[in-house]
């Protein structure tokens, strides 16, 4: 077991708290009874190169949820996966080509809920070996790599805000380059690197 392996596994042992689009905007008030859609996404961390990698997806526009936005490979959970590391698994074969016996699963983070209804799940695995990544047309603009060490660094983190339905709305950011990776992605991000930076 790598170093970076026995790391993550004892991040993903410590107890966690779900995490939600509303974390920054606690006026909100949030439809009792409401009804989320589970999901799993794929926080795939390559391992194979000179430095740790976590693979992410830039959105098509043309979609009807979260349109050019940064994303994990992943979505709903379909009525044939058996959970929500199924779900992710599937998605991730059908957005990026990753071939589902490939990642090495390690846990999941905290459930994390979204504006638009979805109860996500990410689910953290190591890829030990390169695959041929290939982006589903209509549905996946580009595919790109951000450095581990990026993505952990809890100093990066940005409190940001926009206006959205009349509401001024804040949301972590955690820009890389030309990716600005904000919103749940950026969410779910930061409680991984909190994990991680406990000592």
């Amino acid at each position: 077991m790598s170093a970076l392996e026995e790391k993550i596994n004892k991040a993903l042992a410590r107890s966690q708290t779900a995490t939600s689009d509303f974390d920054l905007n606690p006026d909100t008030v949030l439809p009792e009874g409401r009804k989320l859609r589970p999901a799993g996404v794929l926080v795939g961390i390559e391992t194979f190169g000179a430095a740790p990698q976590v693979v992410l997806t830039k959105r098509s526009s043309a979609l009807k949820h979260h349109p050019g936005q940064i994303a994990f490979p992943g979505g709903k959970v379909d009525a044939g996966d058996r959970d929500v590391t199924d779900a992710a698994l599937r998605e991730a074969w059908e957005e990026i080509a990753l071939p589902r016996d490939l990642p090495k699963i390690l846990g999941h983070l905290s459930s994390h809920e979204t504006v638009t209804g979805f109860q996500v799940t990410p689910v953290v695995a190591l890829i030990e070996q390169p695959f041929e990544a290939r982006a589903e047309a209509g549905e996946v603009a580009e595919i790109f790599r951000a450095p581990l060490s990026h993505i952990l660094d809890v100093e990066r983190y940005q409190v940001q805000s926009r206006r959205w339905r009349g509401t001024r709305r804040y949301y972590f950011a955690v820009p890389f380059g030309p990716y600005y990776i904000w919103g749940a992605t950026a969410r779910m991000l930061r409680g991984f690197a909190a994990m991680m930076d406990i000592r």
